[in-house]
C-alpha cells in the first residue's frame, strides 16, 4: 500500500523499516524518549524532501500568481478534509501526493487503543500536496473552462486511488 513512499525513501538513502503491530505507536514513543536525536516518521506523512528537513530548495517552475490560480482548482474538487499545499517537488515525483500528518495519526491512534481524548474526536486531517514543477499540473493553466477541473479532478483522483481513498463512483 505504500509502495511509491517505501521506493521514494529507500532512493533517498533512508532506512525504512516496517512497524505493523497495534502497539508500535507505544513503542515508538518509548524509542523516541530513550534514544537521543532518533525519531521515527512514517514515509507517508510528508514528501520525501520534508521528511528529514534539509537546506535544498527545489525552485519553482510556476510563479506565485500562477500558484494562486491553481490552488482553488483543486480546492473545488476535494473534500474539506484535505489541506492544499502548493509545492515544489522534483518533476518525476507524482503530481498529486496525499499525506497525512504524523502528530494528527498519532492522536487518532492512541485515541483507537483507548486512551480516550482530553478534546474530543481527533478529525481525519490530510495534506493534499500538488507538485508544481510537474508538467502535468503547469498543464492545466494552458486549458480552457471546465477541461481545467476535469484535469484536477483526474490528478485528484489518481492520488486517492494509490492511497486507497477512492469512494463513489
Amino acid at each position: 500500500a505504500h509502495h511509491q513512499f517505501i521506493n521514494a525513501a529507500e532512493g533517498r538513502g533512508y532506512d525504512v523499516v516496517l512497524f505493523d503491530s497495534p502497539l508500535t505507536p507505544h513503542y515508538i514513543a518509548k524509542l523516541e524518549q530513550k534514544l537521543e536525536n532518533v525519531s521515527f516518521v512514517r514515509v507517508d506523512s510528508d514528501t520525501i524532501d520534508n521528511l528529514i528537513k534539509k537546506d535544498v530548495e527545489v525552485p519553482s517552475k510556476l510563479s506565485d500568481e500562477e500558484k494562486e490560480t491553481l490552488k482553488p482548482i483543486f480546492e473545488g474538487v476535494v473534500d474539506k478534509k484535505f489541506t492544499i499545499q502548493m509545492e515544489s517537488m522534483s518533476e518525476t515525483e507524482a503530481p498529486v501526493v496525499i499525506t497525512q500528518p504524523e502528530f494528527m495519526r498519532r492522536m487518532q491512534e492512541q485515541q483507537r487503543m483507548g486512551g480516550g481524548g482530553m478534546m474530543g474526536a481527533f478529525p481525519e486531517m490530510y495534506n493534499f500536496i500538488v507538485n508544481v514543477n510537474h508538467p502535468v499540473v503547469g498543464a492545466i493553466l494552458t486549458k480552457e473552462g471546465d477541461a481545467k477541473g476535469e484535469s484536477a479532478k483526474q490528478l485528484a483522483d489518481l492520488a486517492l486511488l494509490s492511497q486507497g481513498m477512492l469512494k463513489g463512483e
